[in-house]
């Protein structure tokens, strides 16, 4: 006589288990605090302001962090053993390190508008003899993720990693003009007498910026440099990035820039047709 065997359930190969299965757990929608560990969050805490200082010692690490220096001592050292951190012994300092460097990095391979950005920035610098640019918007900011320098004595210097305010920037009010929420900007700080903090004023600049193709950053940012900015398109025409030129106003003059959008427009189109967008 055969024993019948007992069905067994059906499997779940639903495209929501799939997901859970491939990147966050069964309750992965509970923000709740069960779903962070601390001593990881007080160690990016701490890079996070190392990062932002630039250099630091134990002493300071811990005030700017309110927290005890056998506590911050102990992030650090764990952090130096992957070489996210390094010491100085002679000075006593603490600063960012290569393997930080290393991982950020992997931002920058998500895509290749870097590696196809790059020869266009390094062509454009040559053109212009001004430093060339290429910045995304990240956390309501620009983010300079590239950079090729002019070889002038005196000229802009925003290295990779650099965070700009939209507002005040040439690459910003380009992604700014071709935002839906380009009206839903927040506080406009001045960091110079030429920022533009009403709010009335940048809603005319950017609908400027969408007629002529390109912005201006008239020492917006930082006294007695100028930058002109084009917006860079992916293959659906989406605006992704910006590119622009930047450079001291004895150089960069008004009589300039419409020489100097023209180069910079043409390099961006170059960078969007590369990235499939078609011609602009």
């Amino acid at each position: 006589m055969t024993t019948p065997k007992t069905p067994r359930p059906p499997q779940k190969n639903s495209d929501d288990e799939l997901r859970r299965a491939r990147g966050r757990p069964r309750a992965f929608n509970d923000k709740t605090e069960q779903n962070t560990i601390k001593s990881l969050d007080r160690s990016l805490e701490v890079l996070t302001e190392l990062a932002k200082i630039g250099a630091a010692n134990l002493s300071e690490l811990a005030r700017a962090l309110q927290e005890s220096p056998a506590t911050i001592y102990r992030i650090l050292v764990t952090m130096q053993a992957h070489r996210i951190v390094e010491f100085d012994e002679a000075q006593q300092i603490w600063h960012v390190g290569a393997g930080a460097f290393l991982i950020g990095s992997a931002f920058l391979r998500r895509t290749g508008l870097i590696e196809r950005a790059r020869p266009v920035l390094r062509q454009l610098m040559e053109e212009t003899g001004e430093t060339a640019n290429l910045g995304v918007e990240n956390d309501g900011a620009v983010l300079f993720v590239s950079q090729v320098e002019t070889h002038a004595a005196i000229r802009a210097f925003f290295p990779p990693g650099t965070r700009s305010p939209l507002h005040a920037s040439g690459i910003g009010k380009v992604l700014l003009a071709h935002s839906p929420n380009s009206r839903a900007v927040g506080a406009l700080e001045g960091y110079t007498t030429h920022t533009i903090t009403d709010p009335h004023q940048l809603a005319a600049e950017l609908a400027s910026i969408q007629t002529r193709g390109y912005a201006v950053d008239n020492e917006e940012r930082t006294d007695g440099m100028r930058c002109v900015a084009a917006p860079i398109r992916n293959a659906y025409r989406e605006i992704i990035a910006g590119l622009s030129v930047s450079g001291p106003i004895s150089r960069v003059t008004p009589g300039r820039i419409h020489e100097l959008a023209a180069c910079v427009v043409a390099a961006a189109n170059s960078v969007s047709m590369s990235l499939g967008a078609g011609e602009p």
